[in-house]
């Protein structure tokens, strides 16, 4: 499928599918600065710096490992956030939130809400600070997912996708007697993600394409914001299941939308986009690509046989997009491998396949 782009879009739409190559439509340069939000909409370099200051006293700063290939010519690096203490990139963000509350906030407890990741990172705060922490998950979450969030000592609410989406867009968490962190909009969860467009130009300076995945948005609004802070000229990849694209749908109608959401990449299905993260995102991304989920899951597989790397669909999406651009319009490319929260069993179903 390919996804033409509207007028009132700015970024360049990918769409593919297996056997088609990529088709890219490129916006008149009037356009894209009609688009373009004044920059201090974006999180600034110095408070960037100062997140990643706070966030290194407990994340590590993940390796750029080449992705595995026979040919050894892809030009593709994975920044490896699996390697982090919950096993996803969610812990700068959230740890930097936890971490920004004053005494009092914490004392209340802290509260979000996530698919799965951003509740582990939450559980693992809520230990380290030695505070209760719980988070409303969907009752369709994955098992390892919820269980680890109650082996870090953190409290699951399993509630229907509806109930979690309801409860969002209608910012019930405002009744929450504990501290609520908001997994996208909040500034201080997007400072703490933007550590790693911090550690991917220091580590490789001559980086040409960045490819990150897009669920609520804000992880692409910190990461990006760095980036294009740091290096202007670096093409940033906006990836989406091609089952849900919220985003995708929203730059062709020029405005947030929702959408149907149907596919294996629970850590970024989220179904709608809102008004806070759309002008931003729309802002800081120059292209869009959109993944079937059979290319996801050959993506995980690739992953686990030759880079003996474990990555959830979600994990996987960036680099499956990355795989199908040529490499020569690409460039020198980074992949965020964001997770590897995967139950066993699908896990198993996607290897044998």
């Amino acid at each position: 499928m390919v996804l033409k782009v509207a007028a009132s879009a700015k970024p360049t739409l990918i769409g593919y599918q297996k056997a088609i190559s990529v088709t890219l439509f490129d916006l008149d340069s009037t356009v894209q600065q009609r688009l373009r939000m004044p920059a201090d909409n974006r999180p600034p370099l110095p408070d960037i710096q100062a997140a990643a200051d706070v966030v290194r006293q407990v994340v590590a700063w993940t390796p750029l490992k080449p992705l595995h290939s026979a040919s050894g010519n892809d030009r593709i690096l994975l920044k490896v956030e699996t390697f982090q203490p919950v096993s996803s990139f969610k812990l700068r963000g959230v740890y930097h939130a936890v971490a920004s509350l004053s005494d009092e906030e914490r004392a209340r407890g802290i509260s979000t809400v996530s698919a799965g990741n951003t509740a582990q990172a939450l559980a693992w705060c809520g230990q380290h600070f030695g505070v209760p922490a719980r988070s409303v998950m969907p009752d369709t979450a994955p098992a390892t997912k919820i269980e680890a969030v109650r082996q870090y000592g953190g409290e699951p609410v399993l509630v229907p996708m509806d109930e979690v989406f309801a409860y969002m867009k209608g910012h019930l968490w405002e009744n929450e007697p504990y501290s609520f962190i908001h997994p996208w909009t909040d500034r201080t969860v997007m400072t703490g993600h933007a550590s790693i467009g911090l550690e991917i130009v220091e580590d490789c300076p001559d980086v040409e394409s960045v490819f990150v995945p897009v669920g609520g948005g804000g992880l692409l609004a910190g990461v990006g914001s760095a980036l294009k802070a740091l290096k202007p000229d670096v093409r940033i990849y906006a990836v989406e299941p091609d089952g849900c694209a919220a985003f995708a749908a929203s730059l062709r109608q020029g405005s947030p939308a929702a959408v149907e959401c149907e596919t294996i990449c629970d850590g970024v299905a989220v179904p709608y986009m809102t008004e806070e993260m759309f002008p931003l995102l729309r802002d800081l991304t120059d292209r869009v690509a959109l993944v079937p989920d059979a290319d996801t899951k050959q993506m995980v597989k690739r992953l686990a046989v030759g880079d003996k790397l474990v990555a959830e669909p979600s994990g996987a999406l960036a680099a499956a997009a990355a795989l199908q651009v040529p490499a020569a319009e690409r460039g020198l490319t980074v992949c965020l491998l964001t997770g590897g929260s995967i139950d066993a069993k699908k896990l198993t179903a996607i290897l044998e396949q």
